[in-house]
Order: C-alpha cells, then sequence, then structure tokens
C-alpha cells in the first residue's frame, strides 16, 4: 500500500478511514474527488426522504465533526496532509450545496456537481487561497489544523459553488 493510494485493508485497519475515505468512495483508481462527490449526491438523494431541514442541519454539524477528527487521524495514518482518497471533506460540502439548492431537481443538481468539482480540482481564487492556507511544512506532525485545512477548501468551494448559482438564477429568472 502506497500513501497515496490506500487499500481496502487499510480502510479496514480504523473507524476514521472509513468515514474519511467515504465508506471506499475515495478508493477509487481515479478521480477519488468525484466519486466521492457522487457518492455525497447519492447518499442525499436517498437521506432527503427522512430527513427534514433540522436532521440535515444536525447531520451537516455531526459530519463535519466527526470529519475533522477523520481526516486528521487518516491523514496522519497516511503521513500525506491532505491524500487524494480522503474525500469526506467532498462528502460533507456537497451535501450542504445540495441542501441549501433544495428544492432543486436533477439538472440543478448536476449544474451544482459540475460547478463544485470544477471549483473544488481546479482552485480558482478563494478555493486556491484557502487550500493553501494550512499547508503542512516541511517535517512538521499532521495535526488537527491540516484535518481542518482537508475541510475548509471544499467548504469554500461549495459556498463559491452556491454564490454562483445564486447569481447566475438571480440574472436568468431577471
Amino acid at each position: 500500500m502506497s500513501a497515496a493510494r490506500p487499500g481496502f485493508a487499510f480502510l479496514r485497519r480504523h473507524p476514521a478511514h472509513w468515514v474519511a475515505l467515504g465508506f471506499g468512495s475515495g478508493l477509487a483508481p481515479r478521480a477519488p474527488g468525484t466519486v466521492g462527490t457522487l457518492w455525497a449526491w447519492a447518499a442525499f438523494v436517498v437521506l432527503e426522504r427522512w430527513l427534514d431541514d433540522r436532521g440535515f442541519v444536525l447531520l451537516i454539524a455531526l459530519s463535519l465533526a466527526v470529519g475533522l477528527w477523520a481526516c486528521t487521524v487518516t491523514a496522519r495514518h497516511l503521513d500525506v496532509a491532505d491524500p487524494s482518497a480522503v474525500v469526506w471533506d467532498e462528502v460533507v460540502a456537497f451535501w450542504i450545496v445540495l441542501w441549501v439548492l433544495q428544492p432543486s431537481g436533477f439538472w440543478g443538481q448536476f449544474a451544482a456537481f459540475l460547478l463544485f468539482r470544477y471549483l473544488d480540482a481546479a482552485k480558482p481564487g478563494p478555493v486556491g487561497w484557502a487550500d493553501r492556507l494550512w499547508k503542512r511544512r516541511p517535517g512538521e506532525p499532521i495535526a488537527l489544523r491540516h484535518g481542518a485545512g482537508i475541510l475548509f477548501d471544499d467548504l469554500v468551494a461549495a459556498g463559491c459553488t452556491l454564490l454562483f448559482l445564486a447569481v447566475w438564477l438571480r440574472i436568468w429568472s431577471a
């Protein structure tokens, strides 16, 4: 197992790995962030049948707290500050996008998916700033701040996605 490409044995080794690796979606050999975001979308579609707004707020808050722990532990175990296999950041951030975007149909969610993935992968503007904010320095041990950094740039990407969609919808409906 390399640090960049953990396998199923790594996933099973610690409960934090299950969460951080998006219940296995982060093990995808290509584009794990995209696969994790697709997993988040599918999970959201299932969860929205049972959760109201209060339920989603609780789910997102708990997912951020547990995710901070899980992403930090998993990054430490891999000895990589922001491993590509860690996709919990995409999961929670995209849940926020989908929840705020409701009610929306498939095409609205699909547009949000494409925009979120672009912002998360290309990291333009504020997303790039957020990504650089908590970078690991040579020789520095992986700490809670690195786990926060894993989550933070995706939360900024989610905010930018929502802002862009709100402006676009406002212009389109004018």
